[in-house]
């Protein structure tokens, strides 16, 4: 099932102006989730809305939003005057500038969008605005309008696509100051700095996330098949403490010494890392009286489709 567009409006530099349509580029749902459900009965938790003093449950049509001035004191506001002073979305993403994508700080990023062109018109201007911002070396920053707010988002090319990147505003991250101004100078000897590169280079490759396993999930995953088939878990050893670092230019010889011993497997020319089978739906389950050569696999529970979320 293709994944629906999070959003769809028109993309537009200057007078040049194209359909298109956003998509989220990461996902979650993929992951293993869990409910929530009562030891005793095996039947899922189900959370009512109720009133706070009476216990009473309430209406969705009678709750509205309140902003705390003080205890048990809000100011009631209703969605009504909420969509009043909401921006209306013009269904645009205008792009106001073009800057280093250098100057744009990591702390800024929220989350990636594809996108794309929507429908069969628009490809030309489409790939005007694309080749435009590749050619400039820059990244193109737009506004947006998702969910009755404005955001930030950039532009770069990925490929025969855009890729957008929405950001936070400035008061919205933290300045470091507060947090590292208590760590102390120290004066390092050239004698450490060098072995510390010498184990970097001996950690050093390229960046290959295909490579990533995310051994969480692979544990959740074999938990959740141990107790469907009825096998016993073993409660995990407490892990054993390296110990204080007494001398820190004992630990980085002894660390080159075990990167050094440490004989890196070679990689097979030509072949292809394994594909994760999509959202891991299929799961290894051994079947009892079988033999391992005959494991069968057993299908997650098909989680119903959700919508996506909006965006922002």
């Amino acid at each position: 099932m293709a994944p629906r567009a999070n959003w769809k409006g028109f993309l537009r530099l200057s007078l040049v102006t194209c359909p298109v349509a956003l998509f989220p580029a990461t996902s979650d749902t993929e992951k293993v989730s869990f409910n929530q459900i009562n030891r005793k009965t095996g039947h899922r938790i189900k959370y009512l809305k109720v009133d706070a003093e009476t216990g009473d449950e309430v209406a969705s049509e009678d709750i509205v939003k309140g902003y705390k001035v003080d205890t048990d004191t809000y100011i009631e506001v209703t969605r009504d005057e909420l969509e009043d002073i909401a921006l209306e979305s013009t269904h645009t993403i205008e792009i106001d500038e073009f800057v280093p994508k250098a100057d744009i700080d990591n702390r800024y990023l929220i989350r990636p969008y594809y996108l794309v062109p929507d429908g069969k018109v628009g490809h030309d201007a489409y790939a005007v605005i694309r080749e435009t911002i590749r050619t400039m070396n820059k990244v193109a920053i737009g506004r947006v309008v998702l969910t009755n707010r404005e955001h930030i988002v950039t532009l770069e090319p990925l490929g025969k696509g855009l890729m957008g990147t929405l950001l936070r505003y400035p008061y919205e991250v933290r300045g470091e100051q507060e947090y590292f101004d208590d760590i102390q100078d120290v004066k390092l000897t050239n004698d450490m700095l060098e072995l510390a590169r010498h184990i970097v280079e001996k950690k050093s490759g390229s960046f290959e996330p295909e490579q990533f396993e995310d051994h969480y999930e692979a544990a959740l995953i074999d938990l959740i098949n141990k107790k469907r088939s009825g096998v016993p878990v073993a409660a995990k050893a407490a892990p054993k403490s390296g110990g204080n670092v007494i001398n820190l230019m004992d630990a980085l010889k002894k660390s080159l010494a075990t990167e050094k011993d440490a004989t890196p497997a070679a990689k097979p020319k030509g072949k292809k890392p394994r594909k994760r089978a999509e959202g891991q739906r299929e799961m290894l389950l051994p079947i009892t009286g079988k033999r391992k050569e005959e494991q069968k696999k057993a299908e997650k529970p098909v989680r119903t489709p959700s919508r996506a979320k909006k965006a922002g």
